[in-house]
Parts: C-alpha cells; sequence; structure tokens
C-alpha cells in the first residue's frame, strides 16, 4: 500500500511539471524555422531553434547574443543574427574584419569559409537599436545592407537548435 501511494505522487509530481513546462514552451518560447544560410555553420536552413521570448524583457542584448527579431523588408520574417554593436558602439568593417569602438574584434564563430572582405564604413549604434551581423558573412543579409535592428523588434534570444535532432544542442 506504501509503495502504490508513493508511487502515485510521484506520478502526480511528474506530471505537474511536464504540464509546468509545457506552458512555459508554450507561452515564453517559440519555435521558428530558420530559411536561409546566414548563420551557418552555427544554424543551418531548415533548423528549428528555441527562443526565450522572456530573455530581454528585464534587461538588454549583449554582444554576441544570438536573436530573432521581426524584420519587414521587404516581407515581414523572423530574422536570426548575432548582435555585434549594442547603443553607442562605433561599428566599422575593414576587409571583413570588425572594427568594435576602436578595437578588431575576435570573432571565433566565423569560419574563413564563411568570411567576408568587403569594408562598411563606421556607423555609431543609436539609443534603442542593434548591429546584427549574420556569421555566414558572404551570405547574409544584415545591418551591412538596410541598417540598425530596433529593440522592440526583438522577440528574444535564441538558446538551442532543437531540430533535426543531430543538430540538438546549445547555439
Amino acid at each position: 500500500m506504501l509503495r502504490q501511494l508513493h508511487w502515485r505522487s510521484v506520478a502526480s509530481a511528474t506530471l505537474q511539471i511536464a504540464v509546468l513546462c509545457a506552458l512555459a514552451l508554450a507561452f515564453f518560447m517559440r519555435t521558428p524555422q530558420v530559411s536561409g544560410l546566414s548563420m551557418a555553420p552555427h544554424i543551418d536552413s531548415g533548423e528549428v531553434v528555441l527562443i526565450n521570448t522572456m530573455a530581454y524583457h528585464f534587461g538588454h542584448p549583449s554582444r554576441g547574443d544570438i536573436i530573432a527579431f521581426h524584420h519587414d523588408a521587404p516581407t515581414p520574417e523572423i530574422y536570426i543574427k548575432r548582435v555585434i554593436g549594442v547603443p553607442g558602439d562605433r561599428v566599422a568593417i575593414d576587409r571583413g574584419r570588425i572594427i568594435l569602438n576602436g578595437t578588431p574584434l575576435t570573432e571565433s564563430y566565423v569560419f574563413a569559409r564563411y568570411a567576408d572582405s568587403r569594408s562598411f564604413p563606421q556607423v555609431t549604434v543609436p539609443q534603442g537599436a542593434l548591429y546584427v551581423l549574420g556569421d555566414n558573412r558572404a551570405a547574409s543579409d544584415d545591418s551591412r545592407f538596410w541598417g540598425f535592428v530596433p529593440q522592440d523588434r526583438v522577440l528574444g534570444k535564441a538558446l538551442f537548435g532543437i531540430w533535426p535532432l543531430g543538430h540538438l544542442g546549445a547555439l
């Protein structure tokens, strides 16, 4: 009798935890499917990623964060890019190398195969905005071409690849 009672309480607790996790996923997470190669090799086209929509309700994106945001040009879409510059930062690109506030930025996440050799003039990130780039610089549509991302367009922080299972893990 005692074992049976214990089993029921464990099963009940497990069910409660599962329901809470499902509710958290439903209300605080999004799972968009990535379309395009701009974040390769870290995020592939067709991959489904988990976005924490509460991540920036109590703070702001930091340099290096991978964020999801609404982008309305040319069509309304959700984009996923890496934050390079935050408000007040000066960002320039010299033959593909990021110069952040006068200092070359070390970017271990941009592999030689995906690098770009173009240069772009220095810009200063305004208050309430972000400068974002894809990790696949040679094939990314990003702030170099259409400017800053207003922080109020940010949906959340990309945390994990969840599908296909071979890509399961932290970003």
